[in-house]
């Protein structure tokens, strides 16, 4: 080994030696990159990194070993081969283009090994092939020993540092990029300590140190331009694909359509501001949105609308937001928005509950509609309410629940006590969804007479619901979870074909009234399904009257209208029912072909005798003899009620005084109804039994 110091330190010239060594480390240290990064890619990209990584390398060895050998003092004049010094440039760069494509070739667990070996080779071909390049005033002779031990350091450092930049971790590619520097130093001067030169000094012939220095000083120069621009290039792939990577990353936590965060960016910003209250002993707020009307919007006029009202929410939620007060509001789901706020004061998180209040409150303009989208607010804070982000998020969720269940209150905060309204109402859902298969549901009827006589019309279906450890369910608590959960169609399909087809077996040609929710309305193939339902039970379709409020065709009117008549058409009956509760009554009964009007039983709460109550009777059958509409009376239950229809005119009426709702067995059983020929209660055909098994 001192042999190979002393040919470093007394037979070169330093400054040479650190320009070489230089050079070497920063060739290797761009080579390396530029490996990794070829490595790393596919197709054409491949082939581009190939060429830059082979171009590296190949300059970097070979500008190392030939500055070295014009640092090196022979001792006699010396000169170089042009045509051999190219040459040797040309060995250096295809040997390095193979080594590398095997090592990145991943064929075997070995390849990465090979190709640095046959890149070691490559580097040791390019230093004996720049040797017989050097030309000296003087007989050559080799020491064997450091020839051989120069070959198989340059390939050993080689293979170790091509298996090494193929290891996975941060740190494989500072490993070759030094363990190659080594390689390349270690064949040079190896190389040259078994280099002998004796003298054999022909007159005239002489060197100019001078000159090869300046020469030394251009190849360098020349191969850090070459260098440089291989690190200019990763570097800038490096900052193009880091930029990508942002925009990606920023794509991955941003929701497209409107702009907001998106649910994991919101599950991180959680995380983080827990962490920064718990640190400093803070309140964190999060407020659970969810928009009321969005799934009418989405129904009545398309996903497109839905998504146009998602975008402007979007951008006035982000117009809102005070960053310094670090609010920060993502999309979390379809309809449902997620707010965090770092609570200072009561009246500041007051503030920003009405800013998202007003916001999603103002109406929107679109395609000559207003739509009011409202929303419900749940607020729970950290670590009153909860200790951790799931329990945070489930709290804020049971209060906007609540807030929706509310109509007068838009924004509701969490309370202990909300978590068994909300667990109780949740398992009513559930239950809600077994109903039909368990046979839990059981239809009603009310009696629909005339005033005068007293004469049977028809008969209202009403759903009732046994539950099997709670008893009977009010219509008014389980008909709007269904309508919450989408049950409501199944629930509804399965009354209108029951009613059908009970009706069918009556002896009597009475009408039979089946209320239609604002849901099942907006259905675009409810023609479809009433006439299948009375091909399939054999009802007559003037048989049939489908009731519907106000409010079921307010949303659309065109399109309710469109709807009315399709059913219409197949010879249904159509009633107009809680009347003078809705939205425009008058331009309603103008607009829309209703077959009957009932008035609302809330018109009945004061005495028969009020003035008022007479009023409203007289006003609504004038509208009815006007349209040429049949006017009937919902809730009549005292004979003053009755005896005050009968003297204004009023035609029909419906209520306790008149009857009951019953199941069907019960009003055949008193002689109300009786059944087709071959039926009776006990065998009244599979509609009948099915109608009545929740009994």
């Amino acid at each position: 080994m001192m042999t190979i110091v002393e040919c470093v330190l007394d037979e070169h010239d330093g400054w040479l030696v650190l320009l070489a060594a230089l050079l070497c480390v920063t060739g290797s240290w761009v080579t390396a990159r530029l490996f990794q990064r070829m490595a790393s890619t596919d197709g054409a990209q491949r082939y581009g990194w190939l060429f830059m990584t082979a171009l590296a390398a190949g300059v970097g060895i070979w500008c190392t070993h030939f500055i070295g050998m014009l640092g090196y003092d022979a001792g006699v004049p010396v000169g170089f081969d042009l045509a051999m010094t190219v040459v040797s440039l040309l060995v250096s760069v295809i040997g390095s283009t193979i080594g590398f494509i095997v090592a990145a070739s991943r064929l075997a667990r070995f390849t990465p090994a090979l190709g640095g070996a046959i890149v070691g080779l490559a580097i040791a071909a390019m230093h004996y092939t720049g040797m017989m390049a050097y030309r000296v005033q003087g007989i050559v002779s080799w020491n064997p020993t450091y020839l051989i031990v120069s070959i198989v350091l340059s390939v050993g450092l080689s293979a170790v540092a091509l298996h090494l930049a193929m290891r996975p971790g941060p740190r494989s590619t500072n490993f070759m990029a030094g363990v190659l520097a080594l390689a390349i130093v270690m064949l040079h001067f190896t190389g040259m300590t078994a280099f002998r030169v004796e003298p054999l000094l022909v007159d005239g012939s002489f060197s100019n140190p001078a000159a090869f220095q300046a020469l030394a000083f251009a190849v360098a120069a020349m191969s850090f331009v070459i260098v440089g621009a291989g690190a200019v290039s990763y570097m800038i792939d490096d900052s193009a694909r880091a930029a990508s990577m942002e925009k990606l990353r920023r794509l991955a936590l941003s929701d497209t359509l409107t702009g907001l965060p998106n649910r994991a960016s919101f599950n991180e910003r959680l995380n983080a501001e827990m962490a920064l209250a718990r640190e400093n002993n803070g309140r964190l707020v999060l407020v659970g949105i969810d928009l009321n009307r969005f799934k009418e919007v989405n129904d009545l006029r398309g996903h497109s609308a839905g998504d146009e009202v998602l975008r402007i929410l979007g951008r006035r939620i982000r117009e809102l937001l005070h960053e310094e007060a670090s609010e920060f509001v993502a999309r979390t789901g379809g309809d449902e928005f997620s707010g965090l706020y770092r609570m200072h004061d009561v009246h500041a998180l007051s503030d920003f509950l009405a800013r998202l209040e007003a916001a999603l409150f103002k109406p929107i303009h679109f395609d000559g509609a207003e739509i009011v989208p409202g929303a419900s607010f749940g607020v729970a804070i950290f670590p009153d309410d909860a200790a951790d982000a799931e329990n945070l998020v489930n709290h804020a969720d049971l209060a906007m629940y609540r807030a929706k269940a509310d109509p007068l209150r838009n924004v509701c905060f969490y309370e202990a006590g909300m978590d068994e309204k909300i667990r109780a109402r949740r398992t009513l859902a559930a239950d809600l969804r077994q109903a039909l298969e368990r046979h839990e549901f059981s239809l009603h009827y009310q009696v629909q007479t005339a005033v005068s006589t007293g004469d049977i019309l028809g008969y209202e279906v009403l759903l009732r619901w046994e539950h099997p450890q709670f008893g009977p369910i009010g219509p008014d608590e389980f008909i709007p979870l269904a309508e919450e959960n989408g049950l409501i169609l199944p629930i509804g399909e399965w009354v209108l074909r029951t009613a059908c087809a009970e009706a069918a077996t009556w002896a009597e040609p009475y009408k039979v009234a089946v209320n239609l929710s604002a849901v099942q309305f907006i259905r675009a193939d409810l023609p479809r399904v009433i006439m299948e339902t009375l091909i399939e039970t054999g009802l007559a379709p003037e048989r049939l009257e489908l009731e519907l409020t106000e409010s079921a065709i307010f949303a659309d009117r065109e399109r309710a209208l469109l709807m009315l008549r399709q059913i219409k058409n197949l010879g249904v009956s159509i009633a107009l029912d809680d009347f003078g509760t809705g939205y425009s009554s008058l331009e309603t009964l103008r607009a829309f072909p209703f077959d009957r009007i009932k008035i609302d039983r809330s018109f009945f709460t004061m005495a028969a005798d009020h003035p008022q109550t007479i009023a409203i009777v007289r006003a609504v059958l004038a509208l009815g003899k006007t349209f040429g509409i049949p006017v009937l009376a919902e809730g009549i239950e005292t004979e003053d009620q009755l005896s005050m229809l009968n003297a204004e005119g009023c035609e029909e009426a419906q209520g306790f005084l008149l009857g009951r709702p019953a199941p069907l067995v019960e009003i055949i059983g008193r002689g109300e109804l009786t059944l087709n020929a071959g039926r009776d209660g006990d065998d009244a055909g599979p509609a009948l039994k099915v109608a009545g098994a929740g009994n």
